[in-house]
């Protein structure tokens, strides 16, 4: 056997033996790999639970506020509006609303207020600097 054939064999034996090695190693990426997918469907899952649970709650919402509003005959006066305590969010969105550039009766619409509720808010929160003009 010529030199060049004891390489060749040499290089033959190496490569078998390189090729058992890589079969019997264990992957580093592989438990990285497990763990995003673990993450990943319990977001899922948790995302799943938030969204079932919002809907029950607007379902809520949408039945305390049937049962809220009074029937009223079309010849009866309104009931005497009484002063109650408005949210800060509420504020707020009828601050945005305003600055958006909707009128009083679309903003009480939206919010769910009076028309006297929302010039009330808009005179408080212009005298508290908070401008929307």
């Amino acid at each position: 056997m010529t030199f060049l054939e004891y390489i060749m064999l040499a290089l033959l034996g190496i490569s078998i033996a390189l090729f058992f090695i890589s079969i019997f190693l264990k992957d580093p990426y592989k438990e990285i790999r497990e763990e995003i997918d673990q993450i990943s469907i319990q977001q899922i899952q948790e995302l799943y639970q938030i969204k079932q649970k919002l809907k029950v709650l607007e379902e809520e919402l949408l039945v305390a506020d049937d049962s809220f509003q009074p029937p009223f005959s079309v010849n009866s006066t309104p009931p005497p509006i009484e002063k109650r305590e408005v949210h800060e969010i509420i504020k707020n969105q009828v601050v945005l609303l305003t600055q958006q550039g909707l009128s009083v009766d679309q903003i009480a619409r939206q919010s769910s207020l009076s028309t006297q509720e929302v010039k009330a808010i808009q005179t408080e929160m212009k005298y508290r600097g908070q401008g929307y003009e």
